[in-house]
């Protein structure tokens, strides 16, 4: 039976993800720092300090494979997923000619898992440290999910530093504090640490409105599984959990209209994720994840913004709705 386009079109987009596809079979326990565990490219470190411990910070730091225009695009990636998922978009980015710098914040990925609370202030300076290492003075920011927040502050912390935003589905367009009250550490562990494979995987398909087939989210799935049987789990548990408290407690979207630079956000409409919202009352509940919405609102109030919204689409653009999320930041960047 001949494949239709669209079928064509998502084997293609995940041609990129196969190396962690194949990972998704290995059971064998992971480090908490995905040891063992094959990246797209080469994977470096940067020396840091955070909480008076030595951390390490992984990044991978791409050549273009087309002709060279001298820009450097920096990703920064979500919560729930290590680098590696940015492989289409690294694709993309370097065949236009991009250097590409995708770091692993510390807590994730193959970066240190610090069990101290999270700032986004201190990533943005870890990220700094990062381009400053590179010599990189200047760079475009492509940014996904909690990466949005972590952009804003970037760009409010270090605007000398970054020419222009694109936002892919952010968190942190509303204040969510606002709905949903504290929620204490112990209760947050026992949460996560309970967290099945098929409960995790439900969560990705369901909280993220994927158009995707289960299997191109299984290797994040496995991950997390092969990571359960680390010796250091609970440090990678807490440092997990300290992550929803920065991103619960830290807003951002007050100072979003503040940001000068050119600055796109990439939604999907069907995107209704909304950190903390299993705690918030029903009624509170109802009103939150209007991502789409929210950032079409909060592009017209920015000297330098723009909002676009792939109907049909859930939280992971990048690898829903691949050739339209690249040519959209292709023509943007190239743009500006």
């Amino acid at each position: 039976m001949p494949m239709t386009t669209r079928t064509t079109a998502l084997l293609l987009a995940l041609l990129p993800l196969m190396p962690m596809a194949a990972a998704a079979q290995d059971a064998t326990p992971l480090g908490i720092g995905l040891e063992g565990f094959a990246y797209p490219y080469p994977v470096r470190f940067l020396a840091l300090s955070r909480d008076g411990e030595a951390q390490r910070l992984a990044y991978m730091d791409v050549a273009p494979t087309g002709a060279a225009n001298g820009r450097t695009a920096l990703l920064l990636h979500g919560r729930n997923f290590p680098a590696s998922y940015w492989a289409p978009v690294i694709a993309a980015l370097t065949g236009a000619g991009y250097r590409v710098v995708a770091p692993d914040q510390l807590g994730f990925g193959k970066s240190s898992k610090p069990v101290g609370p999270f700032t986004f202030d201190a990533m943005a300076a870890d990220t700094v440290a990062l381009l400053d290492r590179l010599n990189l003075p200047r760079v475009d920011v492509v940014a996904h999910s909690m990466g949005g927040m972590l952009a804003v502050r970037l760009a409010r912390n270090a605007p000398a530093r970054v020419n222009s935003l694109v936002l892919e589905a952010p968190i942190g367009l509303e204040d969510y504090r606002y709905s949903v009250p504290p929620v204490g550490n112990e209760t947050l562990l026992k949460r996560e640490g309970e967290l099945t494979a098929a409960a995790y995987r439900r969560q990705l398909m369901t909280s993220y409105a994927l158009s995707l087939p289960e299997a191109a989210i299984e290797p994040f799935v496995a991950v997390r599984e092969r990571v359960k049987e680390a010796g250091e789990y609970p440090r990678w548990l807490q440092s997990f959990v300290n992550s929803y408290t920065m991103i619960w407690g830290q807003p951002v979207v007050h100072e979003i209209p503040l940001l000068p630079m050119p600055t796109l956000f990439i939604m999907g409409g069907a995107d209704h994720n909304a950190p903390g919202k299993p705690f918030a009352p029903p009624e509170l509940a109802a009103k939150m994840g209007r991502n789409a919405d929210n950032a079409t609102a909060l592009a017209a109030k920015m000297p330098n913004g723009r909002a676009i919204v792939f109907e049909g689409i859930g939280h992971l653009v990048h690898m829903e709705a691949t050739d339209r999320f690249d040519a959209a930041m292709l023509d943007f960047l190239n743009a500006h």
